[in-house]
């Protein structure tokens, strides 16, 4: 009898043990981008993992290169390592579906980052009101052009959020068409938003309409590079209003330059914040309603949302908005001279 309860209290030592060890562990939470190709993206991860440090919160990262498969196989290696939360930036907003769904089986849950997933219960959806920044840009191209011949391009088809933004720039410029003030002279998507696919696009515009063309809506920085470069070997760079979206370092020293007219910041060191600290709520059970501002329709859902706010950043306020906030430095975007 003696040596059972002695047994008995050795064991209870042990599982205490065993207990603070597991609530000594680093809360690990999984974060799955789509590429590291584009400079807003580095951004996100550089601000979530320096708000991980600051919780110590150990976030493994995963980088998907642009494919849906890499990425959903990188996921079930998250899974495997114990994550408690998922922020998932699918490269397919469908495609990532059964990565969301693997997660669920895990108990894990899921915030769709800055892109909505499609076709799944995704537990919250935390982006810009997407939009409404596309009615930022094309609110202000028809403003500025109200007449004349377009090149409205739209972004990946693979991202939901190209197509709110093409939502948000036909809101200003559909009713323009349908008057006939304005003409469309080609309209495609940037297939994975690659400048160089958005650069064949001017380029066969360019050679439809014998470079006369009036306006540029570029749904992003990247592809308002591939547009200017088509510009530019035209000798059109400068001449010809293009928009852009992410305020990422070379769009801002384009738009100081002429040839960039305008860019769109969504503030991405305040979403990468906000998403770790609601995914350690999530992982503790916490309740995040009080974070929750909107929904977004993912085709089974009202997916509840996180949704901030965007600006447009032209010529007049860059300093205001990008350098004085501590974005971008005034050397960065002017140069030392």
């Amino acid at each position: 009898m003696k040596k059972w309860i002695a047994f008995l209290a050795v064991a209870v030592v042990l599982t205490s043990l065993c207990g603070l060890a597991r609530a000594g562990e680093r809360l690990k939470i999984g974060l799955a981008l789509p590429t590291q190709q584009e400079e807003r993206w580095v951004r996100d991860m550089y601000a979530m993992q320096g708000e991980a440090e600051k919780h110590n919160v150990d976030l493994r990262v995963a980088i998907a290169r642009n494919d849906q498969s890499q990425q959903n196989n990188q996921i079930d290696q998250l899974l495997s390592q114990g994550i408690k939360v998922l922020i998932l930036a699918p490269h397919d907003g469908e495609g990532a579906a059964v990565a969301v769904n693997k997660a669920h089986e895990d108990g894990v849950k899921v915030i769709a980052y800055d892109r909505l997933i499609m076709g799944t219960d995704v537990d919250v959806y935390m982006s810009f009101d997407n939009v409404r920044v596309g009615e930022l840009m094309g609110e202000w191209i028809t403003k500025r052009v109200p007449k004349g011949d377009y090149i409205p391009m739209s972004g990946a088809p693979t991202d939901n959020n190209a197509k709110l933004f093409k939502q948000g720039h036909m809101v200003y410029i559909q009713p323009l068409i349908d008057k006939g003030d304005i003409k469309v002279i080609l309209d495609q998507p940037v297939i994975d938003w690659q400048p160089a696919n958005a650069q064949k696009i001017v380029e066969n515009a360019l050679t439809l309409a014998n470079n006369k063309v009036d306006a540029i809506l570029a749904p992003n920085d990247g592809t308002a590079s591939g547009a200017i470069s088509a510009l530019a070997a035209q000798g059109l760079a400068g001449k010809v209003p293009v928009t852009g979206m992410d305020a990422e370092l070379s769009a801002a020293q384009r738009v100081v330059q002429g040839t960039q007219s305008i860019t769109v910041l969504k503030d991405t060191r305040k979403l990468g914040e906000e998403a770790i600290r609601l995914a350690i709520r999530m992982a503790r059970g916490q309740s995040i309603d009080d974070a929750i501002n909107g929904s977004v329709d993912n085709g089974v859902q009202q997916t509840p949302s996180v949704l901030l706010d965007a600006e447009v950043v032209d010529k007049d306020n860059i300093d205001r908005i990008l350098i004085d906030s501590g974005y971008l430095t005034r050397e960065q975007v002017y140069g030392s001279n």
